[in-house]
């Protein structure tokens, strides 16, 4: 097969990629990881995007998934939402005229939240190899970070516009990746040479939405505005249906396996029904996944059921750098 790569080691190579998310993703990324665990399929690289940088990274760097997903038990908007913001906010619109306004928000309680329960400060010393997507504010691209200090960039890779200040590194700005893409695949699957990239995707509304008159009626409608924008077309991974198998389309024979949990609706800044949502998604990634358990832990290659001719061609997304 054109791009296989022998595993000297007999062990599947696994990688994870969370994608973006909001607040239901931080917690249904959280569950995904319980099923994981539960289900005992290792970790060999992981990335993500936004809600799935900040999930991703708090357990790439040790900190053990119990005391994460107990510390997300008691987590509210404060936790990730600097307190002076409204007060800020009305008087660089009054006394300034807008002048530097970046976001309703900075991000020093985000910046603050994730340092917080972080095991590790670089990525170096992360327990496997971690990416997180972002977007340069200056040249208008998305970057993958893989080296420095892991809290400023999950911190980026979270910072969506109009909600928050970006976040400047090394001279320059970065703002949420999702952006740009949902769930960075392309940053794992070749470079780490995968059997098996298993993306965990939290579903937001693609293409027409019919009733948007009532939709702009809700709380928080601005980040409906941004959420049409941004989620206006369907990630090249995803069918429709909850688990979605193909090879990865840059031919490094890698399997693509994605999950995309039926959810509860949480928006964001919101966090009361995050317990339901991360129980479903660890219930549903540990039904849907099971089936191929034996496959997933043996020879992914040539035993999960990919149709021959189920190969995408991304307009974005997994490709060779």
């Amino acid at each position: 097969m054109p791009g296989e790569v022998s595993n000297e080691s007999g062990t599947p190579r696994i990688g994870v990629v969370l994608s973006s998310g909001g607040v239901r993703g931080v917690y249904a990324h959280t569950g995904f990881l319980q099923a994981m665990q539960r289900l005992r399929i290792p970790i060999t690289a992981s990335a993500g995007c936004s809600a799935g940088a900040l999930v991703g990274g708090f357990i790439a760097s040790g900190t053990p998934l119990e005391d994460w997903a107990a510390t997300l038990a008691e987590m509210s908007s404060h936790s990730f939402w600097t307190p002076d913001s409204l007060p800020r906010f009305l008087w660089e619109m009054t006394a300034h005229r807008g002048r530097g306004y970046t976001g309703l928000s900075d991000t020093r309680a985000a910046l603050q939240f994730t340092r917080d329960n972080l095991a590790v400060n670089t990525f170096d010393e992360c327990l496997y190899p971690f990416h997180v997507l972002a977007v340069n504010l200056g040249t208008g691209k998305k970057v993958v970070f893989s080296a420095g200090e892991l809290a400023p960039r999950m911190t980026a890779s979270a910072a969506m516009p109009i909600l928050y200040d970006p976040v400047r590194i090394d001279g320059e700005y970065y703002c949420d990746g999702a952006l740009m893409d949902f769930a960075p695949t392309d940053a794992i699957c070749c470079r780490h040479q995968l059997d098996v990239v298993i993306v965990h995707h939290v579903s937001q509304h693609f293409g027409i939405h019919q009733n948007i008159d009532a939709d702009l009626q809700d709380s928080w409608a601005m980040l409906e505005i941004v959420n049409r924008l941004v989620f206006r077309e369907q990630p090249w991974y995803l069918s429709g249906d909850p688990l979605t198998l193909h090879r990865c389309p840059c031919d490094c024979g890698a399997i693509v396996v994605a999950i995309e949990p039926g959810l509860p609706e949480m928006r964001w800044p919101v966090t009361k029904e995050g317990d339901m949502t991360r129980h479903s998604a660890r219930e549903q990634t540990a039904s849907l996944l099971q089936p191929h358990i034996h496959a997933l832990l043996n020879d992914p290659r040539k035993q999960l059921p990919v149709a021959v001719d189920n190969v995408m061609s991304p307009s974005s997304g997994c490709g060779k750098h």
